[in-house]
């Protein structure tokens, strides 16, 4: 017979009644961040069970979703809840850690049923409203939905191999293997759905602000009880979060797979072919963003008598801002101090060169030198120069081996200045976390509010992303380095805190050297 998997009594999809996706990702992610600062009870099920009015834990309700509590008090199923593998006799030959190699797998299937459910909403109760076509263009419902039913499709047929899965063998069941197969379909939805992420947003914000009948219609369409208070937007996003998540249950589950085991091997597979996904989605919003802002700035930016082609497929932007220069040439004495006079420069720096120029007026720059990003340097100078307040250093721009023009810049800031040195020179960031060895002990921060970057130098974190500190400003920014991809930025202080466990740390840097000595191994392989 057919094992008891957690399901309706006349045989209805999972996501029927599943926990919304963005209640399941909140708590999930809570749940990553204590483990990885070493902060999770004794077990990882310790005290998850909904429990009965004696304090004993009640009979599961199999509500199909992770091992967590949500905010509303409903029951996440574990996988050793499920009546077949409770009452089977074969949970004491399973290890505490097979036990959790087996739950992280179940988590994924519960969690895309979640997905499945909270996309489902998207689609039949906001794209198929009747009310809300009528107000929409086709163009603005195109570029809104965008391929969200084409995302449900794909998301239904994983979710059914992964339920056909759980119903061959519930003990020992895998689920990357799946994965791994339905990567090519994931692929052709997601990278679209993403690189139209910049039009989705601007269509939504247009309708607002333009559509007189659409803020109405939307707000009635969010208050109905299907909703939970979650607005559209929260359900337009889940695409680019499901795809990422995704990648974190895999690769949770390799953690707890057996060195050189075919779990192993599957999993690490699985695991790059979502990175390999999730890297074309990011290269292509990016590149279409950096094209449309050179095209732009080609506008604004003039040079003095020389023709100088900025757009380039080549080029991107990495930095912008305004700095002062401090007038050495124009110095007095006023009393007693020493007085500089400063005046306003604006930087542009490129990936292959910088541009120094004053503005025009509030649009347009003139830029009055340039140079190769190779021909810069710089001198940090640490000790405020006497009549100056602020934060300086000495910039040199040079043509071969001759000085082409030297300035002297000045931040208000101490990260204002920081960053600006480290834009221009930047150091590979993979080095200080390749040459990590499993038993050094490195500074770790971790995300536990979301950040969305700001500028082009930031870093956009999500909560639990675990970082290296490199540098940490006394006006409250850090420079850090991400363990899982190696991306380097600024970001504030406020929204990380300090893994103070060196346990946690060590165990944190163990697991991100296993994961890239595995992919790096199959990637020799291949």
């Amino acid at each position: 017979p057919a094992p008891q998997l957690p399901s309706s009594d006349n045989g209805m999809p999972l996501h029927r009644w599943t926990i919304l996706y963005q209640e399941y990702s909140d708590v999930a992610i809570n749940r990553e961040i204590q483990r990885q600062q070493g902060k999770e009870p004794g077990t990882e099920e310790e005290g998850l069970r909904d429990e009965g009015s004696d304090g004993t834990p009640s009979p599961s309700n199999l509500s199909p979703s992770s091992s967590f509590r949500s905010s509303r008090g409903s029951a996440f199923a574990l996988w050793q809840d499920i009546p077949d593998v409770r009452t089977s006799g074969q949970l004491d030959n399973f290890s505490n850690e097979e036990r959790k190699l087996q739950e992280a797998k179940f988590e994924l299937v519960t969690s895309e049923a979640s997905y499945i459910r909270s996309l489902t909403i998207a689609v039949d109760h906001f794209m198929l409203s009747q009310e809300l076509a009528e107000c929409l263009g086709t163009q603005d419902k195109q570029w809104l939905f965008s391929k969200l039913p084409e995302v449900k499709d794909v998301s239904e047929r994983f979710l059914q191999d992964l339920e056909h899965r759980l119903e061959e063998d519930i003990l020992r069941f895998d689920v990357c293997d799946i994965v791994l197969d339905h990567c090519p379909a994931l692929r052709r939805v997601y990278l679209p759905y993403v690189t139209n992420q910049a039009y989705q947003e601007q269509t939504y914000q247009r309708l607002l602000h333009e559509n007189t009948r659409f803020p109405g219609i939307l707000a009635r369409l969010e208050e109905d009880p299907i909703c939970q208070r979650l607005p559209l937007t929260s359900f337009l996003i889940l695409p680019f979060q499901r795809i990422t998540r995704l990648k974190m249950l895999v690769e949770n589950i390799l953690k707890r797979t057996t060195p050189g085991s075919r779990d192993e091997d599957t999993a690490t597979k699985a695991f790059n072919e979502l990175k390999k996904i999730i890297k074309e989605c990011n290269s292509s919003v990016q590149s279409m963003k950096r094209m449309e802002e050179l095209i732009h700035l080609n506008k604004k930016i003039h040079f003095e008598g020389k023709i100088f082609p900025l757009i380039s497929q080549s080029r991107w932007l990495v930095k912008h801002g305004e700095l002062l220069e401090v007038d050495t040439q124009m110095m007095s004495i006023s009393g007693s101090k020493l007085k500089l006079p400063t005046k306003p420069v604006y930087l542009h720096l490129f990936n292959d060169c910088l541009l120094l120029s004053r503005r025009k007026d509030t649009w347009k720059f003139m830029v009055f030198v340039h140079a190769k990003i190779g021909e810069l340097k710089v001198k940090d100078l640490s000790q405020k120069l006497q009549g100056i307040s602020g934060f300086i250093f000495h910039l040199q721009l040079c043509e071969g081996q001759q000085l082409k023009h030297q300035i002297l810049l000045k931040s208000h800031t101490e990260s204002g200045k920081q960053r600006w040195i480290t834009a221009m020179f930047p150091s590979d960031p993979r080095e200080d976390i390749e040459q990590a060895s499993e038993n050094d002990d490195i500074s770790q921060v971790q995300c536990i509010k979301s950040y969305q970057a700001q500028e082009h130098d930031e870093l956009t974190l999500e909560k639990a992303d675990i970082l290296h500190a490199k540098t940490i400003t006394s006006d409250g920014w850090v420079e850090g380095i991400r363990l899982s991809d190696g991306e380097r930025g600024w970001f504030p202080k406020s929204y990380v805190e300090e893994i103070t466990s060196r346990s946690a740390r060590l165990r944190n840097l163990r697991e991100n050297i296993r994961i890239k000595c595995v992919t790096q191994k199959l990637k020799g392989e291949n």
